[in-house]
């Protein structure tokens, strides 16, 4: 089971998590093609453990980007030049699967 899977477990979970696609499918290019960047980039720095943070952050960014598109801004416009920066700051108080194995590592190491 990937991670993925184990977030979005449920049926109504996958459904909101394709309406998410499709909507990001339906955006221009270069906001598609951001926001699939910015997807990539939160998994791999981690990610998020649960799926309601990560339903609220991406619906959030998909918000941006539709209205940014039909303003006719640049990606850049909206999250500025260190896109890294801009996800870094949308996720700085999530929990991520990092900090869930850190704290299991320091239980296990605690009980011996």
């Amino acid at each position: 089971m990937s991670i993925f899977e184990k977030i979005i477990g449920n049926l109504n979970d996958k459904r909101e998590w394709k309406a998410m696609e499709a909507r990001a499918q339906s955006l221009p290019s270069e906001y598609h093609n951001a926001y699939k960047a910015i997807q990539k980039y939160m998994w791999t720095i981690g990610g998020l453990t649960d799926w309601r943070s990560m339903s609220r952050i991406f619906n959030g960014i998909l918000d941006l980007f539709e209205e940014g598109a039909a303003e006719d801004k640049k990606v850049t416009e909206l999250t500025g030049d260190d896109v890294a920066a801009f996800c870094d700051e949308l996720v700085k108080d999530e929990k991520t699967w990092q900090d869930k194995y850190r704290i299991k590592l320091n239980d296990t190491i605690g009980r011996n």
